[in-house]
């Protein structure tokens, strides 16, 4: 069996759950469309803990997916596909898109740089966003818009960027300097409380 061969067989078997388990499709939708908000809200809310540690981890991830998603619109030069609605027949397409190059999954890049951003920092909470990173490539598989490899490539881009982020972000003198003009600045409009002593 071709690698192709064993792509489609792979995007079968997840896609057609889709025909088995229509109650499902509904979550599978806002899964694969709209998770990318909580993911927003998740990181805006890190970035207001105003905890360095944190803020550090948010910038490591942005740069992490900026940088993943270099790779992948180079990767995409290099090799391509279109989505398996446009190509493929009786696929269970759940969500409207352009039919353009699916390789690698943008989503994928984008949930995963960042998911593994927030595990290399929080080991004990990180694994949620990893397994929600997991949750919405599947279900990009599911909606019938990407092939596993697809996924599969958005996610080993994603990772490799996260662990490169982590490590050359601390190194950056000019990052730090930028963060740090930052919260002086924020301090001025969003003073902290100091702690009362009690006496």
């Amino acid at each position: 069996m071709s690698f192709w061969e064993i792509n489609i067989s792979a995007f079968r078997m997840v896609n057609d759950l889709g025909k088995e388990y229509q109650f499902l499709d509904s979550t599978v939708i806002l899964i694969a469309e709209y998770t990318v908000f909580v993911l927003a809200l998740v990181m805006l809310g890190y970035w207001f803990t105003r905890t360095h540690k944190n803020r550090m981890m948010v910038i490591q991830a942005m740069i992490a997916f900026i940088a993943a998603e270099i790779i992948g619109k180079a990767a995409g030069l290099f090799y391509g596909n279109n989505q398996p609605f446009a190509v493929l027949p009786n696929v269970n397409k759940l969500v409207d898109h352009a039919v353009d190059n699916s390789f690698p999954s943008d989503h994928t890049i984008l949930f995963f740089s960042i998911a593994f951003s927030f595990w290399l920092v929080h080991k004990k909470t990180g694994w949620i966003w990893i397994l929600l990173a997991f949750i919405v490539g599947i279900s990009r598989i599911w909606a019938g818009l990407h092939y596993p490899f697809d996924i599969a490539a958005g996610a080993i881009i994603a990772i490799i960027s996260a662990f490169l982020s982590k490590w050359l972000v601390p190194k950056l003198g000019f990052i730090k300097n930028i963060l740090a003009i930052y919260e002086k600045g924020e301090g001025y409009i969003l003073p902290r409380k100091e702690k009362t002593k009690n006496f």
